[in-house]
């Protein structure tokens, strides 16, 4: 979701100029792979680099490590019309990359390219393909053709077949450097660097979650989740409640910041809580009442039950939301109570 903030700016963020610089030197030297698998956390600018990567090599005159945006070509991808580029995604958002979608691709990489330049896929994210999608592409892997560029994009590199990735040169994307992305953050949103270096820590260092927290009132969702935790705890809401209320948001985030927040409680030991180790301070008062009452050993057992839940939504495996909410909004409350 936060990539996509991004995803048709072609623009390589200040964190991404070494892996850039990297992908340039290759192919001056003549050693440009056709398949890159560029793989990194969510909301570190994998979208807008991949496009800014298609941008380069359709160029017809790059200047300084970048395309000129002044040829024809530029043109057509700053128009989003470039006859030799082909970006990939499922029908939905959440939903498969099916096999249909990979044989409509055929039709163009065995083409000629239109602009006589390479022809270039971005499928985004390659691991949201079925079984019958992902086969489908390995032949493409295989036999590209000559002057052909294939980029896959994921931040579920252990979801993705390993035949794909044995066929693809793997980019490993690095988490945001804190100095770069509190700068830019703080740029990007007209705030003090203060401000930008919370919403980095709210958001795990994804620089483009932190634009969308404060963007796409992500901060409002986030509080409507605390409160929810808060009054199930206080008996003011019953966990179905809260559980309906949430579940049909985006549970992967939500499920992510309660295991955050779950993991701040932990680290910090019954009796000797130091709101110091706790990283979501708007949470503190919360947290350190329930690292006073709970042991380490059941927090992390709790913690270990929720990353299970976004295992089963990360890997789609068709939970009932509902009830997966509620049972562990139910555990939830049972924490300061349980023997």
């Amino acid at each position: 979701m936060s990539d996509s903030l991004w995803q048709d700016r072609p623009v390589v963020l200040p964190w991404l100029k070494g892996r850039w610089e990297y992908l340039l030197e290759l192919k001056a030297q003549n050693r440009f792979p056709h398949a890159l698998l560029i793989n990194g956390p969510e909301g570190t600018g994998k979208a807008c680099f991949a496009l800014a990567l298609a941008n380069y090599v359709l160029c017809r005159n790059p200047q300084g490590g970048a395309a000129c945006g002044r040829c024809r070509s530029c043109e057509l991808t700053g128009s989003g019309g470039h006859p030799d580029l082909y970006q990939l995604k499922p029908d939905e958002p959440g939903k498969p990359i099916k096999i249909d979608q990979i044989r409509e691709l055929t039709d163009f990489i065995y083409s000629t390219a239109q602009q006589g330049g390479y022809r270039v896929v971005i499928i985004d994210p390659a691991d949201s393909m079925n079984i019958n999608a992902a086969n489908a592409l390995l032949k493409m892997l295989e036999e590209p053709g000559s002057n052909t560029l294939l980029m896959l994009l994921t931040h579920r590199l252990g979801q993705m077949l390993p035949t794909i990735k044995s066929r693809c040169q793997r980019v490993d994307m690095p988490p945001a450097d804190v100095s770069l992305a509190t700068q830019w953050v703080a740029t990007q949103l007209e705030v003090d660097a203060s401000e930008a270096a919370q919403l980095l820590v709210i958001a795990h260092n994804s620089p483009l979650q932190a634009l969308a927290y404060k963007q796409d009132d992500l901060l409002g969702l986030r509080a409507k989740v605390l409160k929810g935790l808060a009054d199930i705890l206080k008996s003011r809401s019953s966990s179905v409640e809260v559980a309906q209320s949430l579940y049909k948001e985006d549970l992967e985030l939500v499920l992510g910041w309660i295991y955050s927040w779950t993991v701040d409680i932990a680290r910090s030991s019954q009796g000797q809580a130091d709101p110091e180790l706790l990283r979501h301070a708007d949470a503190k008062n919360m947290l350190l009442a329930l690292a006073r009452k709970v042991s380490s050993r059941k927090l992390y057992g709790f913690a270990d039950q929720v990353q299970a839940a976004r295992k089963d939504l990360m890997f789609r495996r068709n939970p009932n939301k509902q009830l997966l909410m509620e049972k562990l909004l139910n555990d939830w409350y049972s924490l300061p109570r349980a023997n």
